[in-house]
């Protein structure tokens, strides 16, 4: 494996972070001069994330005990650790969070003594977002291969930093069958976590047009272990489809009611499901001066 690399895409405007698995996109707006000190503060911050998540692994595969947080070593941990504990009554890992911790560690470097207008750490999709007073972000959700590519509106007075996705479409496993869920939280780490429950919940357990494998028969050391995870998702009627988003949704806002999340968006076989004021619009309506995807 290569160490951590750092370049400029195409644009100019855009730096591109990547070490093994994580793969960044980062964007700053302000005075040029602060950018160029955000930008450095970033790099700087990147260059030692993996090295500190892989000595802490084999403790971060492991489940989240309500109430009972470990002290892990390394700050991008002990975001995982602290975005999944409130979650912590099922069963999850800090990995669901790992994405989405990484984003909002790159991105407290990136602001670390700046003043920027915007900026956005992109992780594979899942975003830590800063907004200063008065500016807004749109960001686009949810492209699942069902002609959804809509957007949302992020304002610095909705109080949303994170939006992250998951689904079995995703890089990474589902124990549901959700084409995407889309969450809006308070950081990248929360909104990560939150998604992962969500998509697991658009479920239809035991159905047979649900393909389902073992997470350790797929990846060995996955967090997952014996868990069967989505594969592939077959013909579905409307009713069924509208049964297994019901089912995510009522996870979803018990995350709402309960604080952990500000909006969701659930899709599934081309229906939608909104939890929250999420605000969507069809693609190429909006004109935006900053674009985050999720």
């Amino acid at each position: 494996m290569n160490g951590p690399q750092a370049h400029w895409l195409a644009d100019g405007r855009r730096l591109h972070l990547n070490h093994g698995p994580i793969d960044l996109i980062v964007e700053a707006c302000g005075e040029p001069a602060e950018c160029r000190a955000a930008y450095t503060q970033a790099v700087a911050r990147f260059e030692t994330i993996l090295i500190e998540l892989v000595k802490e692994l084999p403790e971060l595969r492991l489940p989240a005990f309500f109430l009972a947080p470990r002290d892990f070593a390394g700050p991008t941990a002990r975001r995982m650790e602290a975005a999944v504990m409130p979650l912590a009554e099922c069963f999850i890992t800090p990995m669901a969070a790992v994405a989405g911790s990484v984003a909002d560690e790159v991105l407290a470097a990136l602001l670390a003594g700046r003043r920027l207008d915007r900026a956005y750490v992109n992780n594979g999709g899942d975003c830590a977002l800063h907004l200063s007073s008065g500016q807004s972000m749109i960001s686009a959700i949810a492209g699942t291969g069902h002609g959804m590519a809509d957007r949302v509106t992020i304002r610095a007075e909705d109080g949303v930093r994170g939006v992250a996705t998951s689904g079995w479409r995703g890089r990474s496993f589902s124990l549901g069958i959700a084409d995407a869920v889309t969450v809006l939280a308070r950081t990248g780490a929360d909104a990560d976590a939150a998604a992962t429950l969500i998509a697991n919940a658009v479920d239809l357990p035991g159905h047979p047009a649900v393909e389902r494998a073992l997470a350790r028969d797929l990846a060995p050391d996955s967090d997952l272990g014996d868990r069967l995870v989505t594969q592939g998702v077959g013909a579905l009627s409307p009713g069924e489809v509208a049964r297994a988003l019901d089912n995510g949704l009522a996870v979803a806002e018990d995350f709402r009611r309960r604080g952990l999340i500000s909006a969701s968006a659930l899709f599934l076989a081309g229906e939608t499901r909104i939890s929250g004021s999420v605000a969507l619009a069809a693609p190429n309506k909006h004109k935006a001066k900053e674009t985050a995807h999720a």
